[in-house]
Parts: C-alpha cells; structure tokens; sequence
C-alpha cells in the first residue's frame, strides 16, 4: 500500500475509478494505526497524539489485492476521512471538514463499504449514532470496527461487542473487535473490505 496524495476539494478525488473503501469514526479513535496495520507498512497513516489532525482526505492505494476466491488481483483505495467529534477545532474548521466529507460521500461511484470505528471500551457518542444514522439514510453499505479492544479482558471485549451491535450495528454488514496494537480481527476486517471492493456488482459497472 503506498500514500496516493490528500485532497482539500472534490476537484482532487481520484478519477481512475477504482473501489474505494472509506474509514470514518471520531477524532482519536486510532484510525491511522488501524490503516496501518491493515497495510502492514508501520507509520504509513500519520498517527498523531492531538486529535484532530487529519483535516485533509488522504488516499491509499493498495497494489494488487488479492480478490477473494482465486479470481486474480486488482487495485484499490483506503480513504481516510477527516474525524468527528474534537470540540477544540474552531466551528468555522469543523463545518468544513464535514462539507469535505460530504462531498466525498455523496454519490462517490467508486465508494464500496464505509468501516466505521468506535473506540470498543465506550458507549458509542452521539457523532456516532448521527453518522450510523447517516449512513443508514443513505444506503451507504457499511461494517463497525469495534477498536482497542486489547485495552480489555476477553470477557469485557465480548460484552462491549454485542453492546455496540445493538446500539449502532444493526444495519452494519458485520461488527468486528480489531486491535491495531495486537492484530486482533486485522485479517478478518481485511477479508470482508477485499470482498466489498471486488464484488460482482462493482465489477459489472467497470
């Protein structure tokens, strides 16, 4: 996976028509680690301690992914989305980020699957059941990864993943428990975005 460039406009979106696999979720939810795990390229997504940093939208091509079921390899993008949610962010910076992010969701052809992250040790906020709501309204296929779950015992892990199925995973494809730090549900969250982007129905439409 190689970082393809930031874009501050619609103008700057790739037009090549690849899938494109989109990651939103609240500022510091870990994000840029999760990125980067899936990619296995340490420091490719900037992980930063003050939230709020990624004010851009950054786009990651993935170089021959396998397509599952043996049907060769082809090329995609992971889309980092600025995040929600940091009060400290001046109003003025907040509404554009979330004008940005429109744009980009907004009938964006390429776009297959949103993975939408939660921190998994909290309740979920209310930027996140605006933007399951969001999401739902507008069709927009999406799976819930439920994030910093080595932040807990296996126990706990469980019973905050089936809270959070229930309170903003119902329309999700799938909830996954993924850890950036141990690699707990990487290769499964992995599966299910390979799958999303070289659907039949996408490739129908190339």
């Amino acid at each position: 996976m190689t970082f393809s460039g930031s874009a501050s406009s619609s103008a700057q979106f790739p037009r090549d028509g690849l899938p494109e696999v989109a990651f939103l979720g609240r500022s510091n939810v870990g994000k840029s680690s999760l990125l980067n795990a899936l990619a296995g390229v340490k420091g490719l997504a900037r992980v930063s301690s003050d939230p709020g940093r990624t004010r851009l939208i950054n786009f990651f091509r993935v170089l021959g992914a396998a397509r599952p079921g043996g049907g060769g390899h082809g090329d995609m993008y992971l889309v980092d989305l600025p995040g929600y949610g940091y009060a400290k962010a001046p109003r003025q910076v907040r509404e554009g980020w979330e004008r940005l992010v429109t744009s980009y969701m907004d009938g964006r052809d390429p776009l297959q699957l949103c993975v939408f992250i939660v921190d998994a040790r909290h309740e979920p906020s209310e930027g996140d059941h605006l933007l399951r709501t969001w999401l739902d309204h507008h069709g927009h296929p999406y799976v819930v990864a439920a994030n910093k779950v080595d932040k807990m015992g296996r126990g706990e892990a469980r019973r905050r993943e089936r809270a959070i199925a229930e309170a903003i995973g119902s329309g999700a494809r799938a909830v996954v428990p993924v850890s950036a730090t141990r690699r707990t549900g990487v290769d499964e969250l992995w599966n299910i975005i390979r799958a999303a982007a070289f659907d039949r129905q996408f490739e129908a439409r190339e």
